[in-house]
């Protein structure tokens, strides 16, 4: 009787240990499922945020998702499967897609060695600049104008950090607010209880456009680092990882991201019909003509 429970419990042990190195199989559970589930932000704008409409989101990385989950219909062959959105926060994205809550996140995540750790990105699809935005009538236009001032940024962003690391905030003293997202991270600065909001130039870009008064804020600054964005996705899933990386390549190489990032940062946007006017920057054309998944540490910081 001991020889077999013995036995057994090896038996257990060796599954348990097969199943804890088994790779991630996301097209498995999507076919078995019949939906893809995308995690997405509500105040991402324009890469992800939430439209006029109750539960719709939208933005350049919200297309090219869609653009992915019909790919996905294509490699199973399965043209009902449904796509589900779900909101997602910079605390939360990691976490919700390594526990299989969620197959991709579509928000405006940065792809870095940290979280190269964790999950696997796409080729990147937006370089970053982290800058600030400041209330019009703010004297501040560099960061080396922060001594004694307050800044707001949102929770489970790199931002305040690399702002400490720049060398014109070297030894400067500063209050740091943290809002939950990035709308209450603007909310903060609206409402005057912070002096910078310090942010990637697209999402302060987008929370300026959604203002009721755009012409009350402007991006200042010197650039703070130069980050890769992407769609992120669990990784050690070569299979899954494949047909991502191809649907996005192929836009690339037909020119449909080059008419969706117009579409979204040179076009007027919902919900007021304001553009957030940010040219292609040559750092993004580069990516879409070689497209790779390099994360930050790839990219030379702005000194």
């Amino acid at each position: 009787m001991k020889r077999y429970l013995l036995g057994t419990l090896a038996s257990l042990c060796a599954v348990t240990v097969v199943n804890a190195q088994a790779p991630n199989d996301t097209l498995a559970k999507i076919k078995a499922s019949g939906k893809v589930i995308i995690g997405t932000r509500e105040s991402s704008a324009p890469l992800a945020y939430t439209s006029e409409k109750a539960g719709t989101y939208v933005g350049y990385h919200v297309d090219i998702c869609n653009r992915i989950a019909d790919a996905i219909k294509s490699e199973l062959k399965t043209p009902n499967l449904t796509t589900e959105y779900m909101a997602v926060t910079s605390q939360n994205r990691i976490p919700l897609l390594t526990n299989n809550t969620i197959d991709l996140e579509c928000g405006s995540t940065n792809n870095n060695s940290t979280r190269k750790q964790q999950v696997a990105f796409a080729p990147t699809t937006y370089v970053v600049n982290v800058r600030m935005l400041v209330r019009a009538d703010s004297p501040i236009t560099s960061v080396s104008q922060l001594e004694g001032k307050t800044v707001v940024t949102t929770t489970g962003t790199t931002s305040v950090q690399l702002l400490r690391k720049n060398q014109r905030a070297a030894n400067l003293k500063f209050d740091v607010i943290s809002g939950r997202d990035h709308g209450d991270s603007f909310l903060v600065l609206q409402q005057g209880r912070a002096d910078a909001f310090v942010m990637d130039d697209n999402i302060l870009a987008g929370v300026k456009a959604s203002a009721a008064n755009p012409a009350g804020f402007k991006i200042v600054g010197e650039t703070l680092s130069e980050e890769p964005s992407a769609i992120m996705y669990r990784k050690d899933d070569p299979a899954f990882k494949k047909v991502v990386d191809n649907a996005v390549i192929a836009l690339m190489r037909s020119g449909e991201v080059d008419k969706l990032y117009a579409k979204w940062f040179v076009d007027p946007i919902p919900p007021r019909n304001v553009s957030v006017n940010i040219p292609m920057s040559a750092a993004l054309k580069n990516a879409i003509a070689n497209p790779n998944d390099k994360p930050a540490e790839d990219y030379a910081a702005v000194k």
